[in-house]
């Protein structure tokens, strides 16, 4: 589906997955301010009616369309929907993600499968793509990988995610060296505690112990928010972050400092 009141054609386009609610939502609104058109992905569409309604108020054209990371089908036919609506993708930024919070102990084989699938070989595939139609059309490109600073350190109950997101710091560094002869550009992201409407923030949010304990190890004494990554993001995929690839900003107010 297709929306919006820009007509121009010739403004760079930038998917956002995963653009529901949270980074990914607030990194689709610093894009349009940036100048770019939108394409936005969710597992269903209704899900975007939120974001898709904040960004007509920047003008910017939108298109959104359903991503299932764990089907590569799929994610053939998003990228091509999305080439179809807007004519050309310029910026990928993989924000989509699977979370999981239990003991290394407790994981069983299926939930593995399930985060690794999505997170690790979901983002590299939709990834392979992105770069396929780039290289195919000899144009530059940009892709901004959202990991974590799970993926950096170590924390408990967090075993499967963090390797899911240190993985994608590694692809991130991989797919710059190797992408670069092309033009492509390849960074990441990595968020350390976010104050956003998650399912996992939400379920701890109430306790005030466990709040405050985090708080205490961040020395900025505060959560990320989502507007903190979204700048950093739409700084990696605009013009300002033209010479940097194969690099990964950690937002965490110092978290992983000590």
């Amino acid at each position: 589906m297709s929306t919006g009141r820009s007509e121009n054609l010739s403004k760079p386009v930038a998917l956002v997955t995963g653009a529901s609610y949270g980074v990914g939502a607030a990194a689709a609104l610093s894009l349009a301010r940036e100048g770019f058109d939108l394409a936005i992905s969710a597992t269903r569409l209704s899900n975007l009616d939120a974001t898709a309604k904040a960004l007509q108020a920047t003008g910017c054209r939108i298109t959104t369309v359903e991503l299932d990371l764990c089907s590569q089908s799929s994610i053939e036919a998003a990228i091509a929907s999305v080439l179809g609506a807007c004519g050309r993708l310029d910026v990928l930024v993989n924000n989509a993600a699977v979370n999981l919070r239990k003991a290394a102990l407790d994981v069983t084989p299926e939930e593995w499968d399930a985060v690794l699938r999505a997170n690790t070989t979901g983002t590299f595939f939709i990834t392979q793509a992105f770069a396929r139609q780039r290289i195919k059309a000899g144009q530059p490109g940009c892709v901004v990988n959202v990991s974590s600073t799970h993926g950096i350190v170590g924390a408990a109950e967090r075993s499967t995610y963090g390797v899911s997101k240190g993985a994608v710091l590694q692809m991130t560094r991989m797919l710059a060296i190797e992408w670069a002869p092309h033009g492509i550009r390849v960074n990441a992201v990595a968020p350390g505690r976010l104050d956003t409407a998650s399912p996992s923030r939400a379920a701890k949010s109430g306790d005030a112990k466990y709040m405050q304990a985090m708080l205490d190890r961040i020395p900025l004494h505060r959560l990320a928010t989502a507007e903190d990554v979204a700048e950093a993001v739409a700084y990696l995929a605009g013009p300002r972050g033209g010479f940097v690839t194969g690099h990964t900003i950690v937002i965490d107010g110092g978290l992983t400092a000590y």
